[in-house]
C-alpha cells in the first residue's frame, strides 16, 4: 500500500484469498507500491495504472512482469491535493460498460483521454458539484448495470440517458466519511472454469 497507515493490509487480504482457496500469483516486493484504485481495466488485455503517491514506478514495473500479456497503460496522476490526499485513478474514472466511461473531466491527463477516445470510449461527465461526493466512482456490476453512491442525481441521470441501469446506496459512513467508493470496497477476482 501507498499510505503508510494501510500498509499490512495486503498481508491480511492475502491470509483472506489463502483461506478461500484463492491462488496468489505475484507478490509486489522491495520498494514497489501499487493500490487497487489506481488500477483500472479498460478491457480483458489492457490494465491502466494511475502513477502517483500511491503507486509508484517501482510498482508499475512489477505489474508489468506479474501480467506479461496485459498492456499495462501508465496514467500520470496529478498532484491535486497532495500527497495526504487520497486520489487514485479511479477516483475520477470509471468503466461502466465495454465502451463506457463515468469520467471527471478537469483531472483526465488528455494522453489518457485521447487513447480511450481512439478505442472508442464514451465518456459520461461528472459535474464539479458531484466530484466531491464521489460521482466518478460507480461500479460496473455487469456491462450496463452499475451501483454508485447515492446523492449524486446528475451523474445517475446521465449514466441511465446512456443505457446504464442504475442503483445506489447510502455510504456517509463508509464512503463519504472514510473515502471508500463502491469501486473502492470491491476488487475483481478471476476464476477458473
Amino acid at each position: 500500500m501507498g499510505k503508510p497507515l494501510r500498509r499490512g493490509e495486503e498481508e491480511a487480504l492475502a491470509q483472506q484469498l489463502a483461506a478461500m482457496g484463492v491462488p496468489i500469483h505475484y507478490r509486489l516486493h522491495d520498494d514497489a507500491l501499487a493500490e487497487g484504485g489506481d488500477l483500472l481495466w479498460v478491457d480483458e488485455r489492457t490494465l491502466a495504472v494511475g502513477q502517483g503517491f500511491r503507486t509508484n514506478a517501482a510498482g508499475l514495473r512489477q505489474l508489468q512482469e506479474a501480467l506479461p500479456a496485459v498492456d499495462i497503460v501508465p496514467v500520470q496522476l496529478p498532484y491535486y491535493t497532495g500527497p495526504d490526499a487520497c486520489l487514485h485513478l479511479m477516483s475520477f474514472i470509471s468503466m461502466v460498460d465495454d465502451d463506457l466511461a463515468v469520467v471527471y473531466p478537469p483531472l483526465m491527463p488528455v494522453p489518457f483521454w485521447q487513447m480511450l477516445q481512439a478505442r472508442g470510449i464514451r465518456f459520461v461527465a461528472v459535474p464539479d458539484a458531484e466530484f466531491m461526493t464521489m460521482g466518478p466512482n460507480v461500479l460496473a456490476i455487469r456491462p450496463g448495470l452499475c451501483l454508485m453512491l447515492a446523492g449524486n442525481p446528475v451523474t445517475q441521470q446521465r449514466l441511465e440517458a446512456a443505457g446504464c441501469t442504475v442503483l445506489t446506496y447510502v455510504g456517509n459512513e463508509i464512503s463519504l466519511k472514510a473515502e471508500g467508493g463502491a469501486t473502492c470496497l470491491t476488487r475483481p477476482i478471476l476464476r477458473g472454469a
